[in-house]
This record gives C-alpha cells, sequence and structure tokens, in this order.
C-alpha cells in the first residue's frame, strides 16, 4: 500500500490550519494504515491536537477489534469532550475531519464530521464515502437546539451566522448546536478498488466535472505505476 500527501496554503490571511496524519502501525498481528485530514479553523491547536491523538483514541477503545464503527464513534465523541473540557489550554476553536483506518489491507473504516471527505475510485469511477455535514441539511436539529442558520445571499449557510459546517470537533461558543457524531462507513477492499483521496473541503468545492478529471488522471497515473 503506497500513498502522498500535499498541503497548499490558501490565500485567507492567516496560518496553516490544516493537518494531516498517513502512517503505518503494526498491532496485535495486525497491519494498519492510518489516513487522515483535520481542516481547523479559528486557530490551530484543535487540529493539532486530533493529529496527536484522534488515532490512538480510536484504537484504545476496547472494542475497537470487535466493533469498529462503535469504538469510532465513541473516539470521536469522547475526544470532542475532551477538547471542550480542556478550552483553555486548547482555545476556543474546531475542526473538521475526515479518518480512514486499513485493517490489513481487506477492510477499510472511513468516518468524518463536517465537510471533508472521503473520495473512492473503484473500477475507474469516483464515488463519495462520506457525508456533508451541512448546516442547511442539518437545520431541523440545529433549531431543535437552539440555534439557527443563516442563508444570506451571496454566502453559504451557517449554524448561528457564523460556522459553515453542522458538526465539528471543538468550537465552544457554538457546541450547544454543533454534533461531533461522525458517520462511518466500512468497504471492503478488493481488485475493484484503485485508490482512496481524503481533502478537505477547498479541493471539492469546484464543478463536479473537475473533480472527475482529477480522478481520471489519478486512475491513470495510479495504474502507470503499478504496471
Amino acid at each position: 500500500m503506497s500513498h502522498g500527501f500535499q498541503l497548499v496554503e490558501g490565500k485567507s490571511g492567516h496560518d496553516m490550519e490544516d493537518y494531516h496524519v498517513a502512517e503505518y502501525r503494526k498491532i496485535k498481528n495486525h497491519e494498519l494504515g492510518l489516513f487522515a485530514i483535520f481542516d481547523g479553523h479559528l486557530g490551530d491547536r484543535v487540529p493539532s491536537y486530533l493529529k496527536d491523538k484522534l488515532f490512538l483514541n480510536i484504537l484504545e477503545e476496547s472494542n475497537f477489534w470487535i466493533d469498529p464503527k462503535t469504538a469510532i464513534k465513541n473516539a470521536y465523541r469522547n475526544t470532542d469532550k475532551f477538547i471542550l473540557e480542556n478550552s483553555m489550554q486548547l482555545g476556543p476553536g474546531g475542526s473538521t475531519a475526515v479518518t480512514a483506518i486499513v485493517i490489513d489491507g481487506k477492510d477499510l473504516w472511513v468516518a468524518n464530521i463536517g465537510d471533508s471527505r472521503a473520495v473512492v475510485c473503484e473500477r475507474g469511477c469516483a464515488n463519495q464515502l462520506t457525508v456533508d455535514h451541512e448546516p442547511y441539511t442539518e437545520r431541523k436539529r440545529i433549531e431543535k437546539q437552539g440555534g439557527f442558520v443563516t442563508t444570506l445571499p451571496g454566502d453559504v449557510p451557517r449554524v448561528n451566522g457564523q460556522l459553515a459546517v453542522a458538526r465539528a470537533f471543538g468550537d465552544q461558543s457554538l457546541k450547544a448546536h454543533l454534533s461531533s457524531e461522525p458517520d462511518v462507513r466500512h468497504v471492503p477492499i478488493d481488485s475493484t478498488i484503485e485508490f482512496v483521496i481524503l481533502a478537505s473541503d477547498g479541493l471539492w468545492k469546484v464543478p463536479l466535472v473537475l473533480i472527475l478529471g482529477l480522478v481520471s488522471i489519478l486512475f491513470l497515473t495510479f495504474n502507470l505505476y503499478k504496471n
């Protein structure tokens, strides 16, 4: 299994707030590939913490090897709880997340909160594995929890007029209206799976034809490399 990554700083005028994980571990005779993108906002302390701790917390869940889906959900929630309880040290900001765990080259477990995505190339076609947690689609939940969603002309929908995602780690001031519940998906790995792309929203917020073009180029490059 091979991987690559690239980080490009945008034009927002502040320091880079995105972090990634790409590493391999051997635990209990299992070969693991751990990959993630953390897209921070209002500072880099929360995504930096996630880079260091989220996978550790997932793998320390007692039921990880029996029930990975529940273990991932529990670790996401418990990690967010710690971030909120330590907001004096970690700051007021937050982060989206998309994580992928490959177990023994046979099973892929993908989870996300926010709008960072995982897309798989299967038989040369792109399929999104994650769910974009946008304020408009979760409006009923947000309003039930006492928040509101703004939809101003020329702007994206925002929670309480501020955050453009409905789920995130951290964000102490908005947490009453946000969720840290991830969507988790299992994908058996077989010969039809070519590669998986993890990326923050900046890559995906382009016309679909450009995304499909990118996947096509990567697909061709992958096959040239493989052969």
